[in-house]
C-alpha cells in the first residue's frame, strides 16, 4: 500500500545510530546514506521504504500526534529485540512487548526514537 515513510529528525548522527541498531532486528538494513536522510528497506527489496530525514523545509522535525508506522517482525522474539535494541539506543518505553487485544496472535511493542517518533512492532504469528 505505501510506497514509502518518512520520519524527521533534528540530529540525524544520533537517528542513524538509533536505526541502525533496531531496524536489523526487523530485517531492514540500511540502503541509503545522504546528507540530510538516511534510509531502511528489506534485504531482499530493491527499495527504500523507510527514510529518517532532516525536514526539506528546514524547520524543527516535529512529531505527529497519532502518527505511528508499525513494522511486521517475523516472531515474537524478534518484537522483543526491537524493544530492547530502541531502548539501549535512547528511545523510550511506549508499551512493552505483549499480546494486545487486536487479534488472538496480535504480539507487538511500542516505543519513541530519540526525536519521539513513535514506532511499532508487531507479530502476528503464534510465536
Amino acid at each position: 500500500m505505501f510506497l514509502y515513510i518518512t520520519l524527521g529528525t533534528n540530529d540525524l548522527a544520533r537517528a542513524r545510530r538509533f536505526y541502525d541498531a533496531v531496524m536489523p532486528t526487523l530485517g531492514l538494513i540500511r540502503r541509503a546514506d545522504e546528507p540530510t536522510e538516511v534510509g531502511y528497506g528489506a534485504a531482499d527489496d530493491s527499495r527504500t521504504r523507510l527514510w529518517i530525514t532532516e525536514p526539506f523545509d528546514g524547520k524543527p522535525a516535529t512529531v505527529g500526534n497519532g502518527s505511528m508506522p508499525a513494522f511486521e517482525a517475523e516472531s515474537r522474539a524478534a518484537v522483543d529485540a526491537f524493544h530492547k535494541a530502541a531502548l539501549d539506543q535512547g528511545g523510550t518505553d511506549e508499551g512493552a512487548p505483549g499480546l494486545r487485544p487486536f487479534g488472538a496472535s496480535f504480539y507487538a511493542a511500542y516505543v519513541r526514537d530519540p526525536d519521539g517518533n513513535k514506532l511499532s512492532a508487531v507479530c502476528e504469528g503464534p510465536t
